[in-house]
């Protein structure tokens, strides 16, 4: 058999192979150098950038749960200006495509953030964090007008590819997603994280400073898992699945799911080392299953 092929692609983006580093897990891309082989996936996903600096939100931000994790960082990031003096160009000059995650309270400044960065030569692709509260603190994804607009005006505004980072706390995410095909994306990646909560029954007190936040880990694999074939089944563009993945095992789920790339987050927190031992261990899977191309099990499902 010919050496195995495990490139796939994303709106017009080729990537190696189709595991992706989830935005928000992997920082800016330049932290964990040392301790990944960036080279070996397929992109990288920088953390949300916002226009101006964001602090985020007060500790407690982090609490562990069985089989996953809760968070409320609050879109803490540097801000545009210092990514792009200070942060950008060492992330660019990793061997890895790089897609930056950005988010904002309008769409005038996810417009405004997708102009600035669609001049700046290397950035792969835009991915639009539409899970995070607009400025009436509704999530934007359940803003049919403002998720529409948020898409169509940046994809009108961009010479890359836009991709639109969907929150499962949608009453449908299959429509969703056909939703954000249709205002112009030119892939869909899914899931976010799921809105959770936990307390401390000593203290009578939540856990998370903001109450409620978001819970990613193995956890949500099997809900996640279900959303991103709902929403496979009814796009004709890429889907990048996403939730709780942590082997090759779960990536092989949600490829033949209908995912055509899929991003590993959590898992990360756990072992630095996670989305390149899946990248091997797809290799593995291919070599035993004879597979030549890694497309022919996207969408492979038997139902």
């Amino acid at each position: 058999m010919n050496k195995i092929n495990l490139s796939v692609e994303i709106a017009g983006i080729k990537l190696q192979n189709p595991v992706v580093t989830a935005s928000g897990t992997f920082g800016y891309g330049d932290e964990i150098i040392d301790l990944v082989d960036v080279s070996r996936l397929g992109a990288i996903i920088t953390k949300t950038i916002t226009l101006e600096r964001r602090t985020g939100n007060p500790p407690p931000r982090i609490f562990e749960t069985p089989s996953g994790m809760l968070n409320t960082i609050g879109l803490q990031n540097v801000g545009l200006e210092e990514f792009l003096k200070n942060k950008l160009s060492g992330v660019l000059k990793l061997s890895v495509h790089v897609i930056v995650s950005i988010a904002g309270s309008t769409c005038e400044e996810y417009v405004e953030l997708t102009k600035r960065l669609s001049k700046i030569k290397g950035i792969a692709g835009i991915e639009l964090n539409l899970s995070c509260p607009n400025l009436k603190k509704k999530i934007i994804c359940r803003d049919k007008a403002l998720f529409t607009e948020i898409i169509t005006k940046t994809s009108q505004a961009s010479s890359l590819p836009v991709i639109a980072k969907l929150s499962p706390h949608v009453q449908d995410i299959a429509a969703t997603a056909a939703l954000a095909q249709k205002s112009g994306a030119g892939a869909v990646s899914l899931v976010n994280t799921f809105p959770a909560m936990a307390i401390n029954t000593e203290t009578l007190r939540p856990r998370l400073s903001t109450v409620m936040g978001g819970l990613s880990g193995p956890c949500i694999r099997p809900i996640a898992l279900r959303c991103v074939w709902e929403a496979a089944s009814n796009v004709s563009i890429p889907v990048i699945g996403g939730g709780g993945i942590a082997s090759a095992q779960d990536a092989l789920e949600f490829l033949i799911a209908g995912a055509t790339a899929i991003s590993v987050g959590t898992a990360g927190f756990v072992d630095p080392q996670a989305a390149v031992k899946i990248v091997d261990g797809l290799e593995k899977y291919m070599e035993r299953k004879k597979i030549g191309y890694i497309s022919e099990i996207v969408g492979a499902l038997k139902v």
